[in-house]
């Protein structure tokens, strides 16, 4: 199974496996000895904190050091030989330094965020969990434990995301994720079954390494071809479809994207959380884990399918109110940049971007929380009936939040992907390689690109709406309810520690030194699919026009929100309906999808009624019948003849008892009467 291995590597693995057991014995300390006390946060956070450490110490051993892979024996069936272990190699030790290093500002921010709420415990076992699952998702060597731990974070999600299960659109979100996520699921479960069925292993580092099972096999002939396996092509395209439709779910691309919005009716430090670096990255984090099973076309078709989602989630953030939802279809666009880097073979700029936007967007999140937490106070002090997450209820926040307005303009030009920041460098990477992939593959290709450039300027434009209407201007409170009282700030050292960390990630350095040029970084050349780039003139187009057009939009929104010195169209066109509505996607699959699955179960319900528990009633009508008249025979014939029978020895047996009454002259009578009655029968036989 294993050879020996060198004392480090063997504490590396260790440190591997406390970085994922640690936030577990949180969860189980918190579940069976805190209760409801405030330690249970104290509790998971020094756990998730130890485990960053950890986490750091196994990224310095293994990241463009060496791959370590311990796995033992963990069951047999049949002819099967199945291991568990766990596999350290530099995308999975970047993903556990990933997922614990942003848990850490999230824990301690929540720590205050909800020291009020009367979850609090449940809160943390609940976090706990969630990291626990992740970490674990990361460093499994085998794609049974792997599906396992990613139902592990689905589950988890649900509960965080119906956190506040007294709210009904608590609990519609959490259902809404929780089904959408079975349908990924399903793929995902499928392509597993493929794949062992081809290969004959879970085993991650047979399949996918370099020149694995994966890469050894061919297709021929509309035949999948490993070594003496051979299956119709069909099958390969259906794992593919399979995987696609575990990422979709999970990482909330199109048509499986509408939980993520909703999933906001959770905490904000849960929404900061999912949205950076475990539940949404996981599907990221698969495609980069499979990506040899997938050929040119099915990756062009993941490009396109990236490229549009980035798109309509960018249009749809256009026009939203909420500020966790503007958030929110952000996220969604930023993923579908991430997909459509990975079809277009960018996979290390993917996973960069991945990285990158996880701190931008914890920070956004964070910032938003902040927010809303202090229009909250407002609300309640005043005892205003105004939705605290709306941001027409904002404006002038500025100079109350100094330090929430300093996080949130460092995130959002990091989102926006503008110099300085790390967003500039991973998504400039994604752009430019966007037209160097277009440009070999024709110019019908060129349209992927030249949609993902107008994202960014959308991105440009929403973003700015966001900063200038919630922190700029007068406060529309002031304006609607003149006199109320205002006591708000920045809050604590807990809310404030986790901005500064985040904002600081948010800039070039943590990347690379040079803030103008993403082919240098560091993250880039740890990727095993990374060769470098080739000089074009796209290096120096791209990224002067993406952000000189950005400055202009961006320029744009503050005259339309802030100067308001430019006519903007009445908000009743067509293109505002299409955005404000989300697309209709929602109501199409309310009223074209829900109702057909309500329709087919009624079908089914009056089938399994009218039909079957008809059929099942006719039977019990016939049985009855034949019953009753199977009653009728065994009373009147069986017991009748029966009792015939008795009746008939009864009389039998009551004439006879005449004969013995006692008297000796009846006796000797009755003697010679027999004797008479003999002797006369035989005179008449012989006669």
């Amino acid at each position: 199974m294993n050879k020996a291995l060198p004392y480090q590597d063997i504490q590396t693995v260790c440190f591997a496996i406390a970085a994922v057991v640690l936030p577990f014995a949180a969860f189980v300390i918190n579940f069976l000895f805190l209760g409801k006390s405030k330690l249970s946060g104290w509790v998971s956070t020094v756990a998730i904190l130890v485990s960053s450490i950890l986490s750091v110490i196994v990224f310095t051993r293994v990241w463009n050091v060496q791959q370590i892979h311990v796995k033992h024996l963990w069951f047999i069936i049949g002819d099967n030989t199945l291991y568990t272990g766990i596999l350290l190699n530099n995308l999975s030790v970047l993903m556990l330094g990933l997922v614990s290093v942003i848990a850490l500002p999230v824990h301690i921010y929540s720590t205050a965020y909800m020291k009020d709420d009367a979850g609090y415990s449940r809160y943390f076992q609940y976090l706990s969990f969630f990291c626990f699952s992740m970490l674990a998702l990361v460093v499994m060597d085998n794609l049974i434990l792997l599906y396992a731990f990613w139902e592990l974070v689905g589950f988890s999600s649900y509960l965080l995301i119906g956190f506040w299960f007294d709210r009904a659109t608590a609990v519609q979100a959490n259902k809404k994720a929780f089904i959408i996520n079975r349908i990924g699921d399903i793929g995902l479960l499928t392509a597993i079954i493929i794949l062992f069925n081809q290969y004959h292993t879970f085993d991650i580092a047979q399949l996918f390494k370099d020149g694995g099972l994966i890469a050894s096999s061919t297709i021929n002939n509309g035949l999948w071809i490993s070594g003496t396996t051979l299956t119709p092509v069909v099958w390969q395209y259906i794992a593919c479809i399979g995987i696609f439709l575990g990422v979709a779910a999970k990482s909330a691309q199109f048509p499986l994207h509408t939980w993520l919005p909703d999933a906001m009716e959770g905490p904000t430090s849960v929404s900061a959380l999912i949205h950076a670096a475990t539940m949404v990255a996981a599907g990221v984090f698969l495609l980069g884990r499979v990506y040899p099973l997938f050929n040119e076309a099915e990756l062009t078709t993941l490009a396109v399918i990236g490229c549009f989602t980035a798109f309509m989630a960018a249009t749809i953030a256009l026009t939203q109110n909420d500020l966790k939802r503007i958030l929110a279809y952000s996220t969604i666009s930023q993923l579908g940049y991430m997909v459509m880097a990975m079809g277009i073979g960018a996979y290390a700029t993917s996973l960069f971007h991945l990285v990158t936007h996880a701190f931008f967007k914890c920070l956004l999140f964070l910032s938003a929380g902040i927010v809303i937490h202090q229009i909250k106070h407002i609300k309640e002090d005043n005892h205003l009936n105004i939705d605290p997450q709306d941001i027409a209820n904002m404006g002038g926040l500025r100079k109350k939040l100094p330090l929430t307005f300093i996080a949130t303009l460092i995130g959002g030009l990091a989102l926006i992907g503008l110099p300085l920041t790390s967003g500039y460098l991973s998504k400039e990477g994604i752009l430019v390689q966007a037209f160097e992939w277009a440009e070999h593959k024709g110019s019908a290709y060129m349209l992927l690109p030249v949609l993902a450039s107008i994202t960014s300027w959308l991105t440009a434009f929403y973003v700015a709406r966001l900063i200038l209407k919630v922190f700029y201007g007068d406060m529309h409170l002031l304006t609607l309810h003149p006199g109320i009282k205002i006591h708000i700030g920045d809050g604590g050292w807990r809310y404030k520690l986790p901005l500064v960390l985040l904002s600081l990630c948010c800039l070039f350095p943590l990347f690379s030194l040079n803030p103008l040029s993403h082919t240098q970084s560091w993250l880039l050349y740890g990727l095993s699919s990374y060769k470098g780039y080739t000089e074009s003139i796209f290096e120096i187009i791209v990224p002067v026009v993406v952000n000189v057009l950005s400055l202009v939009v961006m320029y744009y929104a503050y005259i339309i929100y802030i100067k308001q010195s430019i006519w903007v169209s009445s908000q009743t066109g067509l293109l505002y309906r299409i955005s404000f509505n989300e697309w209709y996607i929602d109501r199409f699959y309310n009223c074209v999808v829900v109702k057909f699955v309500l329709a087919l179960s009624d079908m089914t319900f009056w089938f399994d009624r009218k039909v079957i528990d008809g059929f099942v009633n006719l039977l019990e009508k016939i049985g009855v019948f034949i019953a009753g008249i199977a009653s009728w025979c065994d009373r009147y014939i069986v017991d009748g003849i029966l009792h015939l029978s008795a009746a008939i020895v009864q009389a039998i047996g009551g004439f006879a008892r005449r004969f013995q009454n006692g008297k000796v002259q009846y006796y000797l009578f009755s003697m010679l009467l027999a004797v008479i009655v003999v002797f006369i029968l035989k005179i008449l036989i012989w006669n």
